[in-house]
């Protein structure tokens, strides 16, 4: 294990950037969507179809590229995931039709789903533990830089062509593919298992009919929504085909999900938690809305009023990481959910004016700052084997994404069924408070500091045997 300063800078560097590619480029279209719009005559329903490409593609590839990881080799994927990016990005500027607009954002959606989980594991195989924290701060930093960076790099290369958005992706693609082959280690060669083709194409369609199901929702009318041939069948697809992708993961080879994650209880409170706050962070989306329907602020400026936010979150994402260390991850996740109770109290209760909607928008930040970043991915990292690291981490991040899909249903629903407007927007966040408390009290299941660290020692001290093992057979084989 290299850990030098200089290598551990470059390798982060490495893998900020690629996980920032993947994480702008989740908005950048929104500024571009316009000039799309006009260039390939869209309607409004194609468009959004374009931006929902890249996320239900995300969390498809999220979790076939992490197990494909630990099948595979993380340079080999991680290589592999940018390359998809890439590729996805080409086929966007030289698109000339609609489809090929579809097929583009699709490819780059899976390929980025690939990121964020294999970068993850890629910690964990190369850096001690007081240095896993940290590094996963700053890796969980890269969404308040990516919000804030996302409008200004639109705005800039807009001027030009909205090309440019998706051409800038290649250059960068290609340098962080150079900076893997030499930063990351070759990967070991191994003879895998079959693949379990019949796993990952159950759980592939099941994320579908979800995903679909979830952005087919009328939250203006839910319940009628609910039973309207655009959602039920989804649904019910959905409910049928989690419990055969279960079925079928017990009796594969290699399975892509394998069922001993869930056996560990600090890995499936994490996943709760994870839904919960994904359902907690895409209600902050709302938040201008009320701004403008309490005050009268314009959209844009409104908008605009969440930047203090961001910026707390991004600044405090890589102290969550470090206080790891300190106090341990349990302590970081329920101050964390606290504040996060206390931002939306805050907003949902008192009368909404600019100085209110900026305190609460800071509290926020910092509450996500360690929810986002390292302390639920550290939980996930000490409690996966290493040859489940990757699978692990997709676990985790489409769990957290399908919180996201509900909670913003959920926001929406509450909105409309309250009348909308103020009062309605403040129940919603008054419901999310609520939500917040009940992970407070799931979150009291998570390990202690001290229990925490006997697992890493034991963790350590099998993966120390394991490599005395494997070096006392090569030299056996060697004779």
């Amino acid at each position: 294990m290299n850990t030098s300063p200089l290598p551990t800078r470059a390798l982060l560097t490495l893998l900020f950037v690629g996980v920032l590619m993947g994480a702008v480029d989740i908005a950048i279209i929104g500024p571009a969507l316009p000039a799309i719009q006009a260039e390939f005559g869209m309607n409004n329903r194609e468009l959004a179809v374009l931006f929902n490409a890249y996320i239900l593609c995300q969390i498809v590839g999220t979790q076939l590229l992490a197990k494909l990881a630990d099948r595979m080799g993380l340079r080999r994927i991680y290589i592999f995931s940018i390359g998809l990016f890439a590729l996805g990005s080409l086929l966007l500027v030289v698109a000339s039709a609609s489809w090929q607009l579809y097929l583009g954002r699709a490819v780059q959606g899976f390929g980025a789903g690939g990121l964020f989980p294999v970068a993850t594991a890629v910690i964990a195989a190369r850096l001690p533990v007081r240095e896993r924290g940290p590094a996963l701060g700053i890796l969980g930093a890269v969404w308040g830089v990516a919000f804030l960076l996302g409008p200004i790099l639109g705005g800039i290369l807009l001027r030009f062509s909205w090309h440019w958005l998706f051409l800038i992706n290649l250059p960068v693609a290609a340098l962080l593919v150079l900076g893997a082959l030499r930063l990351l280690p070759p990967d070991s060669g191994r003879a895998p298992k079959p693949f379990d083709l019949a796993g990952a194409a159950t759980l592939a369609t099941a994320l579908t009919v979800l995903v679909l199901g979830v952005n087919n929702l009328d939250t203006s009318a839910m319940l009628a929504s609910f039973t309207s041939a655009a959602v039920w069948p989804l649904f019910a697809a959905a409910l049928v085909l989690v419990p055969l992708f279960w079925h079928i993961e017990q009796r594969a080879a290699d399975p892509i999900m394998r069922p001993a994650l869930f056996q560990s209880r600090q890995i499936v409170t994490a996943c709760v938690v994870g839904a919960g706050v994904g359902a907690m962070q895409s209600a902050g989306v709302f938040y201008p809305l009320l701004l403008v329907e309490a005050t009268g602020l314009p959209e844009a400026d409104a908008a605009l009023m969440l930047l203090p936010g961001v910026l707390v979150s991004t600044v405090a994402a890589p102290v969550a990481g470090r206080l790891i260390n300190i106090v341990g991850t349990r302590v970081v996740i329920l101050a964390s959910l606290v504040v996060g109770v206390l931002a939306f109290q805050l907003i949902g209760r008192a009368e909404v004016t600019l100085p209110i909607f900026i305190a609460a928008s800071m509290l926020s930040g910092l509450s996500m700052a360690g929810l986002l970043g390292a302390p639920l991915r550290f939980v996930v990292l000490t409690e996966a084997s290493a040859a489940d690291r990757a699978s692990a981490q997709g676990l985790f991040s489409n769990t957290m994404s399908i919180g996201r899909l509900m909670g913003a249903a959920t926001v929406g629903a509450v909105a409309t069924s309250m009348g909308g407007g103020v009062v309605g927007y403040q129940s919603a966040f008054l419901g999310m408070s609520v939500l917040g408390m009940t992970l407070l009290l799931v979150g009291l299941a998570l390990n202690s500091r001290s229990a925490e660290q006997r697992v890493i020692r034991e963790r350590e001290a099998a993966a120390a045997r394991q490599w005395q093992a494997a070096q006392a057979s090569q030299a056996r084989n060697s004779r």
